[in-house]
């Protein structure tokens, strides 16, 4: 700190000696002068004159340098104190009325920082109502002219008002097919698209001439792909593992049917952007981003500073590899009435879909005019001023003007329209040279290339714009309308959406390991490859059209959130298939006893108990990277069971009751749990058989209730019911012990076995309203009625403690919340966490939202940390300036508070919106219902709420790390997500089956270094070449041998880009896959 100190001072000093030393050399120069004048009479009067003027100069000179250094000294005051707070702002920058100047320490500023600068109000900027008037002089480009660049777009929701299938019948086809008969009248029209799931539904329409004519407009630069994923995704809600998915499925698609590889991001309506979409970008080859949806006030800010146009860098990036060029739309929507500079009301004129007599107009009154010779020099004269207002904003003479709209150009008229309109008004630009204007339609690409040639200064090596890290939420596009209600609204889905995730990485995992098997073996088959990489591609599109934006946000109709639900439902069904269909090959000691008949499933995923009329075999896939111990759960017919090994072996095992009531047991179902090893991505096989006595324990029960008679119905278990309504409830295993109130069962101290350390941890519900105000919460606004009011139920909760061999548990039943509380009697990382599950039904509710609390005596002040996607952590600071509803943000996989001493993380197995309000306090929203649409375009609220399942898990830990800017989860907290995410899969062999011999299969050597995520092992086309994705989940270099893949014989190994588009020259056939911290590394595989 005092280096820091000494290096600020330093620093701020050399400005002030630099200002010094300008001024001494111009006094000098001035005395220099004076000795070179003649001294005669005549001469004397000019030179007085000269001196006078020069006088008058370097006083103004030392006004402006006084400015300057006043300034500075106020950064550098600023700085010191934010270093004293353990923050160092890394760009600091002011503005006085005529010019910006920029201070850059290492030409890189935190968006965090940012936001403690802003003061977040929202005065009127005329008629940019949340900008700032702007000006210019009309000489300003007399040296170099202003270069426009019109982008037409389309923006096609994959679903939203309409499903997917029913947007592509009444819009999207239309638009395609008039942009290939459009784009081929005139050569200097141009178009970008971005969702590929369009696209490829599209293509598979037309015949080879239409197709070819597509491609001769990709090859002409008339049609630019931008991003080619699947969809544009949300980037709050998804996790990497899908938004990987997503864009490898549409970059895939490209290059097998158009051979093209995207430069350019384009994402103008996700709400709000996250860096790790960023880098993914980055990683799969593109070189530059555009994003729109940013909070107004940060806009406002960054169209100050001129600062619109940056390189997204990665907060762990210490260098500059992760840089990717990012455009961020200045104004308020991308719209045509929002892009062609800050006066909505004369940009409106210019969208001539708007034409009176069509179907839409200009919200001021004021329609647009066909252009004619007559009127081109007028509307010429509008719109450069709204141009050169726009470019005004940026640090070059370059502008970018998207000219689109929600599925824009369906009809012919509207590209007759736009470009013919358009063209008039470029060509009378372009002809008359006083006006130094050079305009045209052109790419997102065409854009990026003139800013980069454009923005690099003669004397240096790169492009002169800042560096910019962090993210862009909490998404407010006016007042206090903060879009943190998407972050949870149809909880239910976005479970699914994980759900799926899970499935489709085992399945892509265990099929890849099946194919190289069977080559390897050598042997004839008929195991279903084909059919099963048809599901699995399918799969694959399902889930990478519900990370579409308005799909996993939760804020589409309810009859289009229905048709997501159902593709991920048969998605889901369907990989199941594919995992069994793979096991059983991989499982089975004989290869050459294989026989796949679908009609007579040889191992079952479990919908029904399994029935013990003799021994059952049971096959245990682990998905994961680690060897692991964990518990399995499965249901049988009957409590006397035992468990074995394939060696015979007993293995510790538990019988629980199946609940049809809080207090009615099942008589014909119980809950098997038993504790299962299973190698790194391998099967293990078990062997369950009915047992007279000396099998699995059986659990034991206490249930408690505040007030009211109990009546409890069960069977072949041992029952409590204490006549004390005061008992403490505890329950504990190896590691942990946890204490609940025994009025509401909810969790109030935590004690740490390892050091005998006791932390308050209080869970609680509560409940958020909606305001008063003309405005209210919908799907995707938050717009609470204060602070949230404590869950108070009607009547007291039923509380069950379950006490058992394998795990203990406390189950609370509220009216509206299921809460339970489980720890696992195992060692290592299942033991070490509280696994938390709600099922929640608000059903019944009105403009309510449910939160779920924890309190703890975590000293955490006013700061927090959630994760990105699940890929990385983001440093968060509770406002007191902001509204309640600002300090929201997305939760994907964690959180956590942290002291010196200890972190208490939360683990989620889905997205959902957190916050931490007060020190040592963080809270979930589980689910919303609102009776009311938020006035954002969906037209409805969200009233088709379902009872809905969260998971979570969580951590206490001692903390002993030293203080860093970065912040990253512990290798607990990593695997310990893990686990909660990617569960062992039981398969049970059917009774026909039983006969034929069984094998576990280790297709690793050993686990992978525990800080490794193999993001998935995926197969190319069926085929014998599959792709390895790895994460370095930590902040240092590794190195992997492939031989640790024994199962899998590499004739070759080739580092990729993230979507396999792009191959280094060099580094095929490597020994050890390197692996730099953070990063994630892509190889390509080409099995023997």
């Amino acid at each position: 700190m005092i280096r820091l100190n000494r290096q600020v001072t330093v620093f701020g000093s050399a400005i002030f000696c630099v200002v010094v030393f300008s001024l001494y050399l111009m006094l000098d120069h001035l005395q220099l002068d004076n000795t070179k004048s003649p001294n005669n009479g005549g001469d004397r009067l000019q030179n007085l004159s000269i001196l006078q003027g020069k006088i008058d100069r370097l006083e103004r000179l030392l006004a402006e340098n006084n400015e300057i250094i006043t300034n500075i000294r106020d950064s550098v005051i600023n700085l010191k104190e934010s270093v004293k707070d353990g923050n160092i702002p890394l760009f600091v920058s002011g503005r006085n009325r005529n010019r910006v100047w920029s201070v850059c320490f290492l030409c890189l500023f935190q968006l965090l920082d940012v936001y403690d600068l802003l003061t977040f109000d929202n005065p009127d900027g005329g008629v940019w109502k949340q900008g700032f008037d702007i000006t210019y002089q009309e000489n300003e480009w007399d040296s170099e002219p202003l270069q426009v660049f019109v982008v037409p777009h389309s923006h096609n929701d994959p679903g939203w008002l309409k499903t997917f299938d029913d947007y592509y019948r009444d819009q999207t086809q239309h638009i395609l097919n008039n942009m290939v008969v459009k784009l081929h009248e005139d050569s200097r029209r141009k178009m970008i698209w971005s969702e590929i799931s369009y696209f490829a539904k599209w293509w598979d329409s037309i015949d080879g001439q239409k197709r070819d004519a597509v491609k001769s407009l990709v090859e002409r630069g008339q049609l630019e792909i931008t991003t080619g994923g699947w969809v544009m995704p949300d980037e709050a809600n998804a996790h990497y593992f899908a938004l990987i998915d997503q864009l490898l499925e549409g970059h895939q698609w490209l290059e097998r049917n158009l051979g093209v590889k995207p430069q350019t991001g384009w994402a103008v309506d996700p709400f709000g952007h996250s860096p790790t979409n960023a880098y993914l970008l980055k990683q799969a080859g593109l070189a530059n981003m555009l994003i729109q949806r940013v909070h107004y006030s940060v806009k406002k800010h960054f169209s100050s500073q001129k600062t619109l146009e940056f390189f997204w860098r990665q907060n762990w990036d210490p260098a500059s590899s992760t840089d990717i060029l990012c455009h961020m739309m200045p104004f308020y929507s991308y719209d045509v009435p929002h892009t062609c500079g800050p006066d909505p009301k004369i940009c409106c004129q210019f969208d001539f879909k708007r034409l009176p007599g069509g179907r839409v107009s200009c919200p001021w009154r004021v329609p647009p005019q066909p252009i004619t010779d007559g009127n081109v020099q007028q509307r010429v004269q509008m719109l450069l001023d709204q141009y050169r207002k726009k470019s005004k904003l940026f640090r070059t003479k370059v502008v970018m003007v998207p000219l689109g709209d929600d599925f824009r150009y369906t009809d012919a008229l509207e590209w007759d329209q736009q470009f013919q309109n358009y063209q008039k008004l470029f060509d009378y630009m372009n002809s008359h040279p006083e006006l130094h204007v050079k305009a045209q339609f052109g790419t997102i690409t065409d854009y990026f290339n003139a800013l980069r040639k454009s923005a690099i200064d003669p004397g240096h090596t790169g492009p002169s714009l800042p560096v910019v890290s962090g993210d862009f939420f909490t998404y407010a596009d006016r007042d206090d309308h903060y879009w943190s209600g998407y972050f949870t609204s149809r909880p239910f889905y976005k479970h699914m959406d994980r759900v799926l995730e899970s499935h489709l990485r085992a399945a892509e995992i265990i099929y890849s390991l099946t194919l190289a098997n069977i080559r390897t073996s050598g042997k004839r088959n008929d195991f279903p490859a084909v059919e099963n990489y048809r599901l699995l591609t399918e799969a694959r599109r399902n889930l990478g059209l519900f990370q579409h934006h308005d799909a996993i946000a939760g804020t589409g109709k309810d009859f289009v959130v229905i048709d997501y639900g159902t593709r991920l439902f048969h998605s889901i069904l369907n990989l199941k298939q594919v995992i069994v269909n793979s096991a059983h090959w991989l499982v089975l000691k004989d290869k050459s006893a294989y026989s796949y008949n679908p009609s007579k499933a040889f191992l079952k995923m479990q919908l029904v108990p399994t029935c013990l009329f003799s021994s059952r075999s049971v096959v245990i896939y682990n998905p994961t990277e680690q060897d692991r111990t964990s518990v399995v759960t499965v249901y049988v017919n009957t409590p006397h069971v035992r468990v074995v090994t394939d060696h015979g072996r007993p293995v510790p095992a538990q019988i629980s009751a199946v609940w049809d009531e809080p207090t009615t047991a099942s008589t014909e179902a119980f809950q098997l749990s038993f504790i299962a090893q299973v190698p790194a991505l391998g099967l293990g096989v078990y062997q369950l058989g009915k047992a007279a006595r000396g099998g699995a324990e059986t659990a034991e029960y206490v249930f408690f209730r505040q007030s009211g008679e109990l009546s409890v119905n069960v069977k072949h278990f041992t029952v409590n019911i204490p006549q004390d309504a005061s008992t403490p409830l505890s329950i504990h295993n190896p590691h942990l012990q946890v204490w609940s109130s025994h009025t509401t069962g909810l969790m109030e101290v935590r004690h740490l076995k390892e050091d005998g350390s006791e932390h308050q941890v209080k869970v609680e519900f509560a409940w958020y309203g909606t305001t008063s105000n003309r405005d209210k919460s919908g799907a995707y606004l938050f717009l609470p009625d204060g602070v949230a009011k404590v869950y108070s139920p009607a009547r007291p909760p039923v509380i069950r403690v379950t006490k058992g061999s394998v795990f203990s548990e406390i189950t609370t039943t509220f009216d509206h919340v299921t809460h339970t509380l489980r720890l696992y009697h195992v060692q290592g990382v299942e033991g070490q966490a509280v696994e938390i599950c709600n099922s929640v039904d608000i059903r019944g509710e009105f403009n309510r939202e449910i939160t779920m609390r924890l309190t703890s005596d975590v000293d955490s002040k006013d700061r927090f940390f959630t994760d990105l996607n699940g890929f990385q952590i983001q440093p968060r600071k509770t406002m007191a300036k902001l509204p309640l509803q600002a300090n929201f943000y997305p939760m994907t996989s964690m959180a956590y508070l942290q002291d010196p001493g200890t972190r208490l993380t939360l683990l989620t197995a889905q997205s959902l919106g957190s916050a931490s309000l007060k020190s040592g306090q963080l809270e979930v929203i589980m689910d919303r219902r609102l009776n009311q649409d938020d006035n954002r375009g969906l037209g409805q609220g969200v009233l088709d709420n379902k009872v809905t399942a969260s998971s979570f898990r969580l951590l206490l830990e001692k903390r002993g790390e030293k203080p860093s800017t970065l912040s990253y989860p512990s290798l607990l907290s990593h695997m310990s997500s893990l686990y909660l995410n990617h569960p062992l899969i039981p398969m049970a062999v059917s009774t026909e089956a039983e006969s034929l011999s069984l094998s576990p299969l280790s297709p690793l050597a050993s686990s992978l270094p525990c800080d490794v995520h193999l993001v998935n092992l995926r197969t190319i086309q069926s085929k014998v070449k599959i792709f390895v994705l790895l994460h370095n989940t930590f902040f240092s270099f590794l190195s992997v041998e492939h031989k640790l893949f024994s199962e899998l014989r590499f004739q070759s190994i080739t580092p990729a880009s993230l979507t396999l588009m792009h191959t280094p020259e060099e580094g095929s056939n490597q020994e050890e896959i390197s692996l730099k911290p953070m990063e994630i590394s892509t190889y390509r595989v080409q099995l023997t």
